[in-house]
């Protein structure tokens, strides 16, 4: 089993789709990665030997991966909420920081749905909230 910067990759996956299931490698970086190391990348990781699998880390560990990136990311998204940037004021809300609109998207972010309007009278009175009060129109005049 091959393990690069701490993940098990594997093993019936080709090299070039297994690198991707490290933090911080895409499919952009596997092609320079497996260029830097001289591995096929059309190989299984099953068939890869100890010199391919050693060639690959010492590859990788020019790249930021994993724990080193991920607290990076951190780094950045608290600095941006320090200095009270937009984005930050975004990322500290839980909202899209990118642009994206909110009116009738961005779920994800937001979380369920909140119905927020009157209830019914029978709702209120199981409750015991006051119901909403409906106007009525005045017939006549």
């Amino acid at each position: 089993m091959a393990r690069i910067a701490g993940v098990d990759l594997p093993e019936q996956k080709r090299v070039d789709i297994g690198l991707t299931y490290i933090f911080g490698i895409g499919r952009s970086n596997v092609i320079s990665v497996i260029e830097h190391a001289g591995v096929d990348g059309g190989k299984k990781v099953l068939d890869l030997t100890e010199e391919e699998v050693n060639k690959l880390q010492k590859a990788v560990e020019g790249i930021k991966v994993e724990g080193d990136l991920r607290q990076e990311i951190e780094q950045n998204i608290k600095r941006m909420e320090e200095i009270g940037s937009y984005r930050g004021l975004r990322h500290r809300k839980g909202l899209p920081a990118r642009g994206q609109r909110t009116r009738s998207n961005a779920r994800t972010k937001r979380g369920k749905r909140k119905t927020i309007g009157a209830i019914k009278k029978e709702d209120a009175a199981k409750i015991g909230a006051p119901a909403a009060a409906k106007t009525e129109e005045v017939k006549g005049k």
